[in-house]
């Protein structure tokens, strides 16, 4: 199978997820979900074959510089493992930040924008979900 398709199931992959997390929060299939991270793990098994079975010239010594990094990447197979590491790692975060809101009781509408965010921006959605959580103040 081309990285190109790859690329594209993986992608489609995640969007259920996602859309499921944003307009059915608490309906059994969602919370399963984002109790069991089904998907990242799937996306895990990817990620692995890419990166050390999939020619993405992985040595582990080019993690240690810039250059080192952006020579990994020159390949499809690294790039390819680099972006399911994004979404297998972005869903799990969005997973845990919807499960901990409902446990401290946030309102789902304030997660949209957390959510939206994590799903683009990763570490942005994270950062507003944290303070949210913070200006809320309420422990599970």
């Amino acid at each position: 199978m081309s990285t190109d398709t790859v690329f594209q199931i993986a992608n489609t992959l995640v969007l259920p997820q996602w859309l499921l997390m944003l307009a059915a929060p608490r309906w059994k299939p969602t919370e399963w979900l984002t109790r069991t991270l089904a998907i990242p793990a799937l996306l895990a098994v990817a990620y692995i074959f890419y990166l050390f079975f999939g020619n993405s010239g992985l040595d582990l010594q080019s993690f240690s510089t810039l250059k080192g990094v952006k020579t990994l990447f020159s390949q499809d197979s690294a790039v390819l493992a680099g972006w399911i590491h994004y979404l297998a790692f972005d869903l799990t975060v969005g997973s845990w930040m919807l499960r901990s809101s409902q446990r401290r009781k946030i309102p789902h509408l304030w997660m949209v924008p957390c959510l939206i965010f994590c799903f683009m921006l990763g570490p942005a959605g994270l950062l507003l979900y944290l303070m949210i959580r913070s200006a809320k103040g309420k422990r599970p």
